[in-house]
């Protein structure tokens, strides 16, 4: 059995015995040990094992799709999940996307852009899930959240430090992305905010490792912003909080009602 990796673990699932190859050697390299899983349940029971810091999914699997694999994994886990595809097609990307993928990848690749995409997420912050609290002594009150840490909007809370956010006093579950699109947005009360900037929120400024974000990144900031103001309950016609700027992208709106 290998040593752990000094960066943890991290599972590939997918089929094809040479690209598994590369992903394994790449991650390898990035200082991760390495699980692999030719199929998507086999992944999955891989990820409920290991808990690790990033997966890499192939969409197109012997069993069943990747999609229903990143819907069963993120019903328990929060590990980065990078979706690979074999197709241009716009629709895998936002079904992706759309079953929890954080980013995504057009076969053939380089691995030098599976790399920048992994550095570019593992940047982003991670939630983790709460682990039980042994007994003991009762802990101290927890400090309050700096001044510049709250954002608010009408009756939208956001705690950029807790990365917690409320809408009428109820709390929001929200995705990392939907988190730092509505965060961009409420720090930038006054500006509009194009989906070529709010790409670079969610990839790391622009992928500051060398590459571009490109159209595909930014229709994925339209499907955020798209499931954001679903769960803010958007009526599009009338938005409360999130508009469209047509030909340029997004703002806050300028009064939430």
């Amino acid at each position: 059995m290998n040593e752990t990796g000094a960066r943890g673990n991290a599972v590939v699932i997918e089929d094809d015995a040479d690209i598994r190859f590369l992903l394994e050697a790449t991650l390898g390299q990035a200082g991760f040990t390495v699980t692999t899983a030719p199929t998507g349940q086999a992944g999955v029971d891989a990820v409920r094992e290991l808990r690790p810091l990033i997966t890499t999914l192939d969409i197109s699997l012997p069993d069943f799709d990747g999609f229903e694999v990143a819907r069963r994994i993120r019903a328990f886990s929060d590990t980065y999940l990078l979706m690979l595809t074999g197709r241009a097609d716009e629709i895998d990307t936002l079904l992706g996307l759309e079953a929890g993928a954080d980013d995504y990848v057009t076969k053939p690749f380089r691995p030098r852009e599976i790399r920048a995409r992994i550095e570019a997420l593992l940047r982003r912050p991670r939630a983790v899930p709460a682990e039980p609290v042994p007994a003991g002594p009762a802990a101290p009150p927890a400090a309050e959240a700096p001044d510049d840490a709250l954002l608010a909007h009408g009756e939208l809370r956001l705690d950029r430090d807790a990365r917690v956010v409320e809408l009428g006093g109820a709390p929001l579950e929200l995705t990392r992305s939907e988190f730092d699109i509505l965060a961009a947005l409420l720090s930038n009360p006054r500006r509009v905010l194009s989906k070529s900037q709010l790409a670079g929120v969610l990839w790391s400024e622009s992928y500051d490792t060398g590459l571009e974000a490109t159209d595909a990144d930014r229709r994925s900031v339209e499907v955020h912003v798209a499931n954001l103001r679903r769960k803010l309950g958007e009526d599009a016609t009338s938005p409360r909080y999130v508009e469209t700027v047509r030909g340029v992208g997004y703002r806050l709106a300028l009064s939430a009602r």
